[in-house]
């Protein structure tokens, strides 16, 4: 009864895994998620924002135009006596206006430089925030190529503890049958069953581990049905053995992002310096303007006046003293002194851990071609084994261990292939080249 509950359950589970499935290969898994991915789309947002922010006007290239209009409006009541004749004035409630309207141009032609550095440096963070993206992207694709082969990983696991349950259910139906006649005991019989259970357990935990990478491949690809059922092409971990660590090293130095990006910090803190040094010279700046005005007089020997025209001029001047530049002057120096800084650790860093990732590389592939070995050897271990059994020569325990040393096995040949793709993953990220897995 309990066999027959399991296969139920079994081709329950299996029905459900078929039904509505969405295939992808990697190559899809990340064009869609280098669409959709949410973080990626910030970075680019981020990324227009300082593309925006990288033009002339901004920088102070161009002048800057304003126009006014003002009303001003006075009611006044007054009493005037004449001190010669002593007459006597009355004015209530006289109405005076004015009204002013014009236009003015203002213009920075020469501020020591400052102008032109600041546009350098605007375009210096336009390139940054190119990188920042460029960061994320690769970021991305090492993170979503990763999860793509721990999905892999987890249904090929998933496959061995079924596997492993069909062993065990066919022991169990040997034991049964033996010990229904007589050949095998009762501690046997329970045994195998435990040794089913346990099996049965390890299957049914493998299935959350597969669901739960399909549910973070999904949310990768911001795909708003996290629980969508993805079935992916490959079936197997395929290997990049040929990467050379001098040619690697070579690509880190020309093309690693954060190399590229501590590079623009450094020219972002020469340029701070420069603008400090803009303060050394002389600024001109240029003024002019065309206005209109208007005045009408309640009160007054003339009733109406307009006076309208151009007005311009020029504006030399020199910044003596500002009690702050040396203070800034120092600090700018140290600013670059500390983007060099980084950018030799970022480099030393990067050299550490690109040795310490092609040390596992080259390790988890000769532990590769070992376990390949075992597990020949275990297979065939296996099916020696299982023939002793069956003849009776060999007991449930040892039959048990035959069977966990190919499990073992098969285990041992997974993670090591796991662990050189995860290498290799990591070896071209920091080299610059993960963008090929888009190839």
């Amino acid at each position: 009864m309990k066999r027959f509950i399991y296969i139920i359950v079994l081709l329950l589970g299996t029905a459900a895994n078929v039904v509505a499935q969405y295939h992808y290969d990697l190559k899809q898994c990340l064009e869609e998620g280098l669409v959709n991915n949410y973080s990626l789309i910030i970075s680019r947002n981020d990324e227009q924002i300082s593309r925006n922010n990288a033009t002339l006007a901004n920088a102070g290239y161009l002048p800057t135009i304003d126009i006014s209009a003002s009303y001003r409006g006075d009611l006044n009541s007054s009493d005037t006596r004449n001190k010669d004749n002593g007459s006597y004035t009355s004015i209530r409630n006289a109405m005076d206006h004015t009204l002013d309207a014009g236009v003015d141009l203002n213009w920075t032609i020469f501020d020591g430089f400052n102008i032109s550095t600041t546009y350098k440096q605007l375009k210096e963070f336009e390139r940054l925030g190119s990188t920042n993206t460029r960061i994320a992207v690769e970021d991305f694709i090492a993170t979503l190529t990763a999860e793509y082969y721990n999905y892999i990983q987890q249904e090929i696991r998933l496959k061995n503890f079924r596997y492993a349950v069909s062993l065990s259910r066919e022991r169990m139906r040997i034991v049964e049958e033996r010990y229904h006649i007589g050949n095998f005991s009762r501690l046997d019989y329970q045994q195998a069953k435990v040794d089913f259970n346990a099996d049965s357990a390890q299957y049914i935990k493998q299935q959350e581990l597969v669901h739960t990478s399909m549910i973070n491949l999904n949310e990768l690809m911001a795909n708003k049905e996290v629980n969508r059922l993805i079935q992916v092409e490959d079936s197997v971990i395929n290997l990049n053995q040929n990467l050379d660590f001098e040619d690697l090293w070579s690509s880190v130095l020309t093309c690693n992002a954060n190399i590229l990006k501590a590079d623009h910090n450094s020219t972002i803190a020469q340029l701070d310096y420069k603008k400090v040094l803009s303060r050394n010279y002389p600024y001109v700046r240029l003024n002019a303007g065309y206005g209109y005005t208007l005045n009408r007089y309640d009160v007054n020997s003339v009733r109406s006046r307009n006076n309208w025209g151009f007005s311009g001029g020029i504006t030399v001047g020199f910044n003596i003293f500002d009690g702050n530049r040396k203070r800034e002057k120092r600090n700018a120096s140290l600013s670059i002194r500390n983007a060099q800084l980084e950018r030799e650790q970022v480099e030393l860093g990067l050299r550490a851990e690109l040795s310490n990732l092609w040390q596992a590389y080259r390790n988890n592939i000769k532990l590769l071609n070992l376990e390949k070995q075992n597990l020949v050897t275990a297979k065939e271990n296996h099916e020696i084994a299982k023939e002793r059994y069956l003849l009776g020569d060999l007991s449930g325990i040892e039959m048990r261990e035959a069977q966990k040393s190919l499990l073992d096995a098969e285990e041992r040949i997974l993670s090591a292939q796991y662990n050189t793709k995860m290498c290799e993953i990591s070896l071209l990220q920091i080299s610059g080249k993960v963008t090929m897995y888009l190839e």
